[in-house]
């Protein structure tokens, strides 16, 4: 599965983690992305989606 939403281009962002004692480790965050069968071009087609794009009505879901 993909780590990129298809819509808006979210992807995984890596940074830094800082525990209580200040210890630094290297980490990422991966959106939150689902597969969906959405209308494209007027035919069903599955992508990948995250779900802020399905909240806001940015796809169109197929049924």
């Amino acid at each position: 599965m993909s780590k990129k939403c298809e819509i808006c281009e979210k992807g995984v962002v890596f940074g830094v983690q800082y525990s209580h004692s200040h210890r630094q480790s290297k980490r990422s965050w991966a959106p939150n992305i689902r597969k969906v069968k959405a209308i494209v071009n007027g035919t069903p087609k599955t992508i990948h989606v995250c779900t802020r794009c399905l909240r806001s009505g940015k796809v169109q879901r197929a049924i």
